[in-house]
């Protein structure tokens, strides 16, 4: 599919500024990677340089942007949104899976099957299964027993949702998630570790995605709870009885220990580390890599232990000094003698 500069203009709502605006557009790039015929976008000051470099034929920007470019301009409100706007346009179609149930899928005559499923081949739905209209089911995945998933979510192959796992609308689960292991409960008994029975469940509420590898444990009693719209990346493990609240965004290889709670809208970059028991409020930023071992009011935190991401500035900025530090420390013992 081609589009002219004209018809990315009116697609956007946005204000054509040079080129010719029957100039045929044939793809969507990044500012580094477009070439002649391709759209792209800026909307962050940190990627001006790349502005400058572009070789694409137009640019989504802002709609006060006062740098001249080589490439056509079609000034917007949100420069990303309308790049995502002509990617979906040029992207192909979305995959879609065949309706009803693949002949090599195990499906146990007590499920309850709703309308306009896929469950796709070599898939297991075991006994008292509940799953909701339009849902998909993708390649090997296995649901547990008494399961419940709700309507218009999209499991992908090989996903592995384990007994009484309940699971609320519009979800979308990425390859190899293990929903509902067992959480990692063990006791020192006479001079082995005795397993502590996983009893619990894991909740999931409506329109949350987690991404690929990711692992949520069942909880020893109770629940462990994601809740709605909540977005976990790949590579994260929730242990037992965690609460996530409501929108907040876990990046990759976050682990969250036992009995954790995190309020709603709190951002979590890559390779956090939260040990059990802890509180984490509403709002609250986390930076990446940063330890967790105490109860954070809200804000912006960083460095392992966390602190306030302006103390742990500060602190960055005093260890950068310290060799010029000791330098005039020599100098001074240098003239006294010392």
């Amino acid at each position: 599919m081609t589009f002219t500069l004209q018809d990315l203009a009116a697609i956007s709502g946005g204000e054509l500024r040079g080129g010719d605006p029957s100039q045929k557009i044939n793809g969507a790039a990044s500012l580094s990677e477009a070439v002649p015929g391709e759209v792209t976008f800026y909307g962050d000051p940190r990627y001006l340089a790349r502005l400058r470099k572009t070789r694409a034929s137009a640019i989504f920007v802002p709609l006060d942007f006062s740098e001249q470019t080589a490439a056509a301009q079609i000034r917007v409100a949100n420069p990303s949104k309308a790049f995502e706007q002509v990617v979906l346009k040029l992207a192909p179609k979305p995959v879609q899976f065949a309706r009803g149930i693949h002949p090599t899928a195990v499906v146990n005559p007590s499920a309850k099957i709703g309308r306009g499923i896929s469950i796709q081949p070599h898939a297991v739905i075991e006994a008292k299964v509940a799953i909701g209209d339009n849902t998909v089911i993708g390649a090997g995945s296995y649901v547990g027993h008494e399961t419940v998933i709700g309507p218009s979510c999209l499991i992908y192959p090989n996903v592995i949702i384990r007994e009484r796992t309940r699971i609320g609308a519009r979800v979308i689960v990425h390859g190899g998630a293990v929903i509902g292991a067992d959480g990692f409960g063990f006791e020192f008994v006479e001079g082995k570790h005795k397993k502590i029975p996983q009893i619990g469940i894991v909740q999931i509420d409506d329109d949350v995605e987690i991404g690929a590898n990711t692992t949520i444990d069942r909880a020893r009693f109770g629940r462990t709870w994601i809740q709605e719209g909540a977005k976990i990346d790949n590579l994260v493990q929730i242990a037992h009885n965690v609460i996530v609240g409501k929108n907040s965004i876990i990046a990759a290889q976050t682990g969250i220990s036992g009995s954790t709670r995190i309020g709603e809208n709190v951002k979590m970059a890559g390779q956090v580390g939260v040990i059990g028991h802890l509180t984490i409020e509403d709002d609250t930023v986390i930076a990446a890599q940063s330890g967790i071992s105490k109860d954070l009011p809200g804000g912006a935190w960083f460095g392992s232990p966390a602190v306030p991401l302006a103390e742990a500035k500060r602190q960055i900025a005093w260890i950068h000094r310290l060799g010029k530090l000791f330098d005039r420390i020599k100098a001074i013992e240098k003239k006294l003698g010392l």
